[in-house]
């Protein structure tokens, strides 16, 4: 089966429709591989036909299984550990200080592929927060792929993923088995996973009252119009004063001018005016 350049546009467009994700003409071999895969699996007798089915089915199942083989991407636990340091020791106590007596935190993890970041943040928290166990603590982790949401509950992980994790924490929040690591209950309990379009304006509206959000290395793949949508609908999302974290190589300055815009410890933040 082949893709031309004409159906590899079709297909694009459809993504990007459903999904907010672009592939640019460059992309069209990693695209065209997963595509051909799927549809050989359901014996399509064209590309053609995979497409029509895709874009006018009403079961969004075979669609599903699409995103899941573009949008697998690996991650580790403590990645980009500047950023999360400056979370954690910079932005967080302004926030516990600005609580007050109030003992409830939410977090969402957006884009959160296997799981490593919503833990990772589980863990912060019971290190960085006073007694931890006085808090209500939510953190909601979301991806678009089934797939990895699966693995993600499971939070059974190689030592590759842990490759970063301090020793000792190590040991006090994981389970060893064999050559693997098991996320611990008491980093667990607080982290739900749900399948989350960010695309989806009806289910993120739906999404309200969070003090931080980590959306970090997802936004690289939308374009600008996909963007200030997503970033919109965060925007909502926050409670007043909240925050919202991004890759490094993401900027929501050039993107929307709603954020306040400041410097906290060595890391300029983004967050929703109070």
């Amino acid at each position: 089966m082949i893709l031309s350049d004409e159906l590899f546009d079709k297909f694009a467009r459809l993504i990007y429709k459903k999904t907010g994700i672009y592939y640019e003409p460059s992309k069209k071999y990693y695209v065209e591989k997963r595509i051909e895969r799927c549809a050989e699996l359901l014996d399509m007798e064209s590309l053609n036909q995979y497409y029509m089915m895709l874009k006018f089915s009403n079961d969004t199942s075979e669609f599903d299984k699409l995103i899941n083989e573009l949008t697998v991407n690996e991650t580790y636990f403590f990645r980009d550990f500047p950023q999360l340091r400056n979370f954690a020791e910079d932005v967080l106590p302004i926030f516990v200080r600005q609580k007050g007596d109030s003992r409830k935190i939410k977090i969402w993890s957006a884009a959160c592929s296997t799981g490593e970041e919503p833990y990772t943040l589980s863990i912060i928290l019971q290190e960085m927060l006073e007694k931890p166990q006085e808090w209500e603590i939510e953190i909601l982790a979301s991806d678009i792929n089934t797939k990895v949401l699966e693995a993600a509950r499971i939070g059974l992980y190689e030592s590759r993923a842990v490759r970063d994790v301090p020793l000792e924490y190590l040991d006090k929040y994981f389970t060893r088995l064999n050559n693997k690591y098991l996320v611990n209950h008491n980093v667990r309990k607080s982290v739900t996973f749900k399948r989350i379009n960010l695309m989806d304006e009806k289910e993120m509206s739906n999404i309200r009252g969070y003090d931080f959000i980590f959306c970090r290395n997802c936004l690289i793949y939308f374009d600008d119009e996909s963007r200030k949508s997503v970033l919109s609908s965060f925007y909502e999302t926050l409670n007043p004063g909240g925050f919202i974290f991004l890759g490094h190589s993401e900027s929501v300055g050039r993107i929307s001018s709603a954020y306040k815009v400041q410097r906290i410890g060595d890391t300029i933040v983004y967050s929703r005016p109070e």
